[in-house]
This record gives structure tokens, C-alpha cells and sequence, in this order.
């Protein structure tokens, strides 16, 4: 056992499995258990004090029992709890689509496996958007599953009620074989889909190249959608992160004494938390029920919802830059399975990533409308 490959994707990788051994090869982020392997969540606080993990969690038993290859445990932001996926601790893994960027977190080390092809599938969690983030950053493809469909035991929570377990992929179709890994016989479904087309209204607003890449690769597809106007991002960012930080509280306290061994931005993100009070936390609990109403009544009408899943390109390591989990945070709080899928013709010269929200359960419609996106811009 190797324990970190000489490389700041992974923070163990295993000996003996590489190209030519049978199985899909999945690279696992390191707050998801795996037998016999420490589960650091990236903190040295916790690594110090990790024993060996007794069993897998329940997601890595279901793709050992599918036949999957465990590469090794992947590095990620300390504790899931940024978008950034920089890591003063463990080394930030290199975003290949462009090394001066931010890979995108929290799964940073899974997708950067998957976008350099060390890996087939990455598993990620995605609570905030730490599954598409870090997708959309490197140029690959991500699923933020519903929440509840895919087990999250033996997975280090951030925020249970928003916590997700979903794959990374080079392309739709080994996202979809992440999705059978977990969940044996899961196959992409195509039908007939109403498709409605969110432009958000966000200040700063979206880069126009990457709603116009949008625009093209629907084009391409043949998909006519039904213009719309969004929910309030601010405000569903506003409530999501409030709710977040009440949860990763209750979760991290016990790390309050090593405060200051922990990452810069958990150093503001713990004792931030430890200040919400109860009519905070209620006022955002209402502000998730009226998001989940307004999914749920424009998902009556159109099904699938296209939006970007960055405002921007990726965000220089060390910059200032945007938000990154304004567009991708609604899909959580409703607890809605959401696609990020890169589409050419993003800003920097790199892609531009499109979102696809669907309705609960409806992975396998997702990815279908993926796979159509997809095909379709790969002939252009």
C-alpha cells in the first residue's frame, strides 16, 4: 500500500490494481469507508486518531460485489466541507483541463482520477454540489443521486439531510456504469421528455458563453425547451448553507479543541456554524419548503430542468472568485437527482458544463437525456 501515489489525488493508493486488472477501476473519496483503510475526510486531526475502517460502507460493498477494482481512497476538501477542493494538508489534486484552476470540491481527488484516467468510475458525495462542482471544473461527467436512493452508511456526514453518495465519469455511459456498480441492473431509460430551460437571474450573472454553449449543445440535440424563470438562487443558497452549517456542526464539534489545526476555511466555517441560533435555522427551513414547492410544481409541467452548473470558469487556485455552489445547492435542497455534463464552448477555452435536474428517482430518465446531449455534440 502506497500511501499517496506521490500524488495529491489520492491519499492511499492501493498496490496491484492499475490498467490491465479486470473490474471497473473506482477511486473512492476519503469519507467513505473502505475495509481495512483509514477515513481521514482529508483533516489531520481526524487522520491522527483513524483506525482501520472494519467494513466497507455500504456503497463500496454493493461495487465489490459487482466485481469493481478499489484503487485506493481519494483526496478531497478537509471534512466535504468546501466547493474549492484546495487542500493545504493533504495537497490540492491538479485540475487537468487546466492545472492554474481549482479542481472544484468537495470530491476533488475522485474526479481528478477519473478526468487524468487513472480511474473509471470516482465515487463522490455531493451535499452542496461537491459531485458536479468538481465535474464541471475538470471537464468530466457527475451525478448528484436523489436523496435517499443510494445508501449513505459508512459515509462521514456533513449534513445528513443533504448528504448524497453519486458517481463521477469520463462520459455518460461510465457514470452510468457507477450507477450499476452501486445499484445492480440500473440502465439509462430514454421516453419522451418535457424539458423547461432556467436562465438564473444572480448577481454577477452567468458568463454569457456558457449559457450560449448551453443553448448550442440543446440545439444540437434537438431538444425544444420551455423558457422559465428560476427559483431565488440567492435565497436558496442563503437557507441551504445556513441548514449545512447546523448540521456539520453537530457533526465536527468535537474537533473545536484542534481548531487551529484545521484548514482556513474551517477555521471560519466551525465557529460561524456554532452561531446559528433556532429562529435562523426555522426561517431557513421555511425557505427550503417553498423551494421544494416550486420544483415540485414546475416538475409537474416540465419534468427536466437545463441550467449551467458554474457561473463561470473555474476559479484560479488562490482567486476570489464566484460562488460556486449557487447553481448547484438548489438541487439539494430540494433533494432532487441533478446531471453535470460537459458541453464544448465554455469560457477560458475550456467546456462549459450543463445541469439537468430531474424529478425524484428519475436517475435513469437523467442520463438518458444525457446520453442524447452528449451524441449529439460529439458529431457537431
Amino acid at each position: 500500500m502506497d500511501h499517496d501515489g506521490g500524488s495529491p489525488t489520492w491519499i492511499v493508493r492501493l498496490d496491484g490494481v492499475g490498467p490491465g486488472t479486470p473490474g471497473v477501476r473506482l477511486a473512492v473519496k476519503d469519507c467513505i469507508d473502505v475495509a481495512g483503510l483509514p477515513t481521514t475526510v482529508g483533516c489531520p486531526v481526524i487522520a491522527e486518531r483513524a483506525r482501520p475502517a472494519d467494513r466497507d460502507a455500504a456503497v463500496v460493498a454493493a461495487a465489490r460485489r459487482s466485481g469493481a477494482q478499489i484503487l485506493g481512497k481519494t483526496n478531497l476538501a478537509e471534512l466535504c466541507w468546501s466547493a474549492v477542493g484546495t487542500n493545504a494538508w493533504s495537497g490540492t489534486p491538479v485540475n487537468p483541463a487546466d492545472p492554474r484552476r481549482v479542481p472544484g470540491g468537495s470530491s476533488s481527488g475522485s474526479a481528478v482520477a477519473v478526468a487524468t484516467g487513472e480511474a473509471d468510475v470516482g465515487l463522490g458525495t455531493d451535499t452542496g454540489g461537491s459531485v458536479r462542482i468538481p465535474a464541471a471544473c475538470c471537464g468530466i461527467v457527475g451525478l448528484k443521486t436523489t436523496w435517499g436512493r443510494v445508501p449513505v452508511e459508512g459515509v462521514y456526514p456533513l449534513a445528513r439531510s443533504f448528504d448524497t453518495v453519486g458517481p463521477l465519469g469520463a462520459d455518460v455511459a461510465a457514470v452510468e456504469r457507477g450507477m450499476r456498480l452501486i445499484e445492480p441492473g440500473f440502465a439509462a431509460r430514454p421516453g419522451e421528455f418535457s424539458v423547461a430551460r432556467v436562465r438564473p437571474e444572480t448577481d454577477p450573472e452567468v458568463d454569457p458563453a456558457i449559457e450560449a454553449a448551453i443553448d448550442a449543445a440543446l440545439a444540437a440535440a434537438g431538444i425544444v425547451t420551455t423558457e422559465v424563470a428560476g427559483p431565488d438562487f440567492a435565497a436558496a443558497n442563503a437557507a441551504a448553507s445556513l441548514l449545512i452549517d447546523v448540521e456539520a456542526y453537530q457533526v465536527n464539534e468535537y474537533l473545536m479543541p484542534d481548531l487551529a489545526r484545521l484548514s482556513s476555511y474551517n477555521q471560519r466555517n466551525l465557529p460561524e456554524a456554532a452561531t446559528v441560533t433556532a429562529d435562523q435555522a426555522a426561517d431557513a427551513n421555511r425557505a427550503r419548503a417553498q423551494l421544494r414547492e416550486w420544483f415540485a410544481d414546475l416538475q409537474g409541467r416540465h419534468p427536466f430542468l437545463v441550467l449551467p452548473t458554474l457561473m463561470g470558469a473555474p476559479p484560479l487556485i488562490g482567486e476570489r472568485g464566484m460562488s460556486l455552489t449557487a447553481l448547484t445547492i438548489p438541487a439539494n435542497v430540494a433533494g432532487l437527482p441533478a446531471l453535470a455534463l460537459p458541453v464544448p464552448g465554455g469560457p477560458a477555452g475550456l467546456p462549459a458544463s450543463l445541469q439537468l435536474i430531474g424529478p425524484p428517482g428519475s436517475e435513469e430518465q437523467l442520463l438518458a437525456l444525457g446520453r442524447v446531449i452528449e451524441a449529439a455534440v460529439a458529431a457537431r
